[in-house]
């Protein structure tokens, strides 16, 4: 349910417990800070031990419970909050197109444990997929997904299906763009070499692109939108950066900016690989944050 946004300032809802399943680095979390929305414990739900380690580098008190087939929902205490993305390797264009039977069948784990908590609030988010999928998602949730852009709040273009029974507060444009977060300094390592700008330009044209601009490598083509596409894994990353005249990979920091995320976040002694894996796997926090501004 989409609302227009009150006049009026409601008081932050104090939340007791809090589960958070395919956790990753815990973006969540990171969103019921920015929203100023406190809660007692939260638990999450995890394996790959580069994201655990990001989370509980910045939120040490966290409770990893690790794998979710291995959570009871009756061995919990009483869940306020039940969040998670489920993975959407099957449902995404990009990914293996098979559905509930690949790795996006994790949904009915989710599903599973939002009838054995029976929280006060829930949150799935998931990709754009096909009607079938999406259809069968929304009948076990008993709603409709909305369909969120984050380039609302983030230079990035990220469209996004949100399954709630938070009401949802109209989102306005901030006025985001790429040159907004772009690093002043930063190693010469991220500047193309010679041979693959040479590659790249075979594929794409640049004659009347602005000094800065992102490259959509994968639909071959500049984004004119001065808006970035979608940050997705390493392996499929087709983003790439006209800076001044040359072309260069964004940063880590300046992925973390597309996706919301304080600067430093993921930069706990892990290679660049890494962070940007956590980082495409990632939500755009501050539309997750503006989803929980709708808690009451």
């Amino acid at each position: 349910m989409l609302i227009e946004e009150p006049n009026s300032h409601f008081a932050k809802p104090v939340l007791g417990v809090v589960l958070s399943l395919f956790d990753g680095m815990s973006c969540g979390q990171i969103a019921l800070n920015k929203t100023g929305i406190s809660y007692g414990k939260y638990y999450a739900s995890e394996i790959d031990k580069h994201a655990i380690k990001v989370t509980q580098h910045n939120y040490p008190d966290t409770i990893q419970l690790g794998s979710v087939t291995e959570i009871k929902g009756t061995d919990l205490p009483q869940i306020d909050l039940l969040i998670g993305g489920s993975p959407c390797q099957s449902f995404s264009n990009a990914g293996d197109g098979t559905g509930f039977e690949g790795k996006s069948g994790l949904f009915y784990e989710y599903v599973r444990l939002l009838k054995e908590c029976n929280p006060k609030y829930f949150l799935l988010e998931n990709v754009k997929m096909k009607k079938q999928w999406q259809h069968i998602i929304s009948k076990e949730l008993g709603c409709e997904p909305i369909k969120i852009n984050s380039n609302l709040v983030s230079a990035q273009n990220r469209e996004r299906l949100y399954w709630t029974n938070i009401p949802i507060l109209e989102l306005k444009d901030k006025g985001i763009f790429v040159e907004d977060i772009l690093d002043k300094e930063f190693e010469d390592k991220y500047w193309l070499k010679e041979r693959n700008t040479e590659l790249l330009l075979k594929k794409v044209d640049i004659t009347n692109a602005p000094n800065i601009a992102c490259i959509d490598v994968y639909n071959k083509k500049v984004k004119m939108d001065k808006k970035c596409p979608t940050l997705t894994l390493p392996h499929h990353n087709s983003i790439r950066l006209i800076h001044n005249g040359r072309i260069r990979k964004l940063t880590p920091n300046e992925c973390e900016k597309l996706q919301t995320v304080p600067i430093n976040y993921t930069d706990c002694e892990l290679s660049d690989i890494h962070r940007y894996t956590m980082l495409g796997n990632g939500w755009n926090v501050d539309t997750i944050a503006h989803i929980f501004g709708g808690m009451s």
